[in-house]
């Protein structure tokens, strides 16, 4: 992890948050590279759960809702984790997280002293209001509420039919009390969730929790993430939410161990139940409360793990082999030589063709060598060199990332080349 964080904070993906007065715990910012591929990841998911389906519309709901939407959702009561605290020092962490306990008692010689557990909830509150008292509300916990409260509204206004999915991306905030594993764990984090309502059956609803694990271990998958470093994991009666009837977890094999990528739920009638909504179906009449299967993934994890799988060393160099679809960028462009006219005007009438449909990069620092080796950090996917035979023959040198591979293509063709790579983009 340690080659992933400096890597990250060296070429401009996450920052410690406030970093000039000493940084945040649990808070990070996203670098202009990070905001990239953050937002490629979800520009990809919003694409598969959104644009290449007719059963799901997108939604995004305000942060902060009426509090009493955290009252009927049961979070003021159940969203909560195990708390403990240390005697000698008396720091608190989680009291299930035995590698951080373990780790803090390292600095007692080994030797802990803990208090027996205490329930801790994760909301995270605020003051609203100009005059005291001042009205006490919440920053979500999840983003998940703030579709189920507008259930009739979206059945009413888009004309939707069960069975079908609202899909949401957007920030949560948890008091997390040990955040960890640099953006594993955080206290402000993004979620792109899908939440897909089914008749109360058994069976109909078992399918479609089947069908959904599916879809989502594949996406990852079809993203470049190493399948063999994916698992299932199915929560025991015990660990489940309060909201569950049943919950299995994408989790990815981490540096620090296996840890949860996204959650699949079968919310059952929970929520809608509580809020006191219901369907009728348009046909029949008929009047019953829905069923949820949600998938519940974290736009943070899944970027961490797209680094942690793509990273690789060659020698001394260090390679994102990052899925094109996602890296920050798609292409680089430089002159072969920084102090020829002829070669940068060449170069750059080039870049700014390109960066019409891709996002590209410029770079005339150095010398060619480490002009690549930069790139192949950062991920980029193709390099176009031009050089003195490009004045002659209107051709430029591609380099391909993760082959080191050389191939000449005609100016002329360079769009078609990177689409014709790039695929359904």
């Amino acid at each position: 992890m340690e080659k992933i964080t400096a890597l990250c904070k060296r070429r401009g993906f996450i920052y410690p948050d406030s970093e000039i007065y000493g940084g945040y715990q649990g808070f990070w910012d996203y670098a202009p590279l990070g905001v990239e591929l953050k937002n490629n990841i979800k520009r990809e998911w919003w694409k598969s759960m959104v644009y290449d389906r007719e059963d799901v519309v997108g939604f995004d709901a305000a942060i902060i809702m009426n509090p009493k939407v955290w009252e009927k959702s049961g979070h003021l009561k159940a969203f909560t984790d195990p708390l403990v605290e240390c005697k000698k020092c008396h720091k608190r962490v989680r009291a299930d997280q035995r590698f951080e306990i373990e780790k803090h008692e390292k600095e007692h010689a080994g030797k802990g002293s803990w208090t027996e557990p205490k329930t801790f909830n994760l909301m995270t509150e605020v003051l609203l209001g100009t005059t005291e008292p001042k009205e006490k509300a919440y920053l979500r916990g999840e983003i998940t509420q703030g579709v189920f409260v507008n259930f009739e509204n979206v059945v009413n206004s888009s004309r939707v039919k069960i069975p079908f999915g609202i899909a949401q991306i957007g920030k949560a905030f948890r008091n997390e009390i040990t955040p960890g594993n640099f953006t594993f764990r955080s206290r402000e984090f993004e979620q792109m969730e899908l939440e897909y309502f089914v008749r109360p059956d058994e069976k109909e609803s078992k399918d479609m929790f089947e069908y959904w694990k599916e879809e989502r271990m594949n996406w990852y998958a079809s993203l470049g993430m190493n399948k063999e470093s994916l698992r299932f994991r199915d929560h025991e009666e015990s660990k489940k939410a309060h909201y569950a009837r049943k919950a299995t977890d994408i989790e990815y094999n981490t540096p620090f161990g296996w840890a949860e990528l996204e959650g699949i739920h079968h919310r059952g009638d929970f929520d809608l139940k509580n809020h006191g909504l219901s369907y009728k179906d348009p046909q029949t009449g008929e009047e019953f409360t829905p069923w949820v299967i949600e998938t519940s993934g974290g736009v943070d994890r899944a970027m961490l793990f797209f680094l942690i799988d793509a990273y690789f060393e060659d020698g001394e160099r260090v390679v994102l082999k990052l899925n094109p679809k996602i890296a920050p960028c798609k292409v680089a462009v430089f002159p072969l030589l920084a102090n020829k006219p002829e070669l940068i005007e060449k170069a750059r009438a080039i870049y700014k063709i390109l960066n019409t449909e891709y996002h590209c990069v410029w770079d005339d620092r150095g010398n060619i060598g480490k002009r690549y080796f930069a790139q192949d950090e950062i991920g980029t996917p193709w390099c176009v060199t031009v050089d003195f035979d490009t004045l002659k023959d209107d051709a430029v040198t591609v380099r391909d990332r993760d082959t080191a591979k050389q191939e000449r293509v005609g100016i002329d063709k360079l769009n078609g080349w990177f689409s014709a790579k790039l695929g359904d983009r």
